[in-house]
């Protein structure tokens, strides 16, 4: 099991954050904080 580093701390954007690298999705957010994970972000 791997843990995100507490980079974010809305857990829920943790979440999305997690789902989105184990399944590689992308995710659509002005938010630049969550670009400091390894995801790729659209916006």
């Amino acid at each position: 099991m791997t843990r995100l580093p507490k980079l974010h701390r809305d857990p829920f954007d943790r979440m999305l954050i997690s789902q989105a690298i184990a399944h590689g999705f992308a995710l659509v957010t002005p938010d630049p904080s969550i670009a400091q994970y390894p995801v790729r972000v659209i916006w």
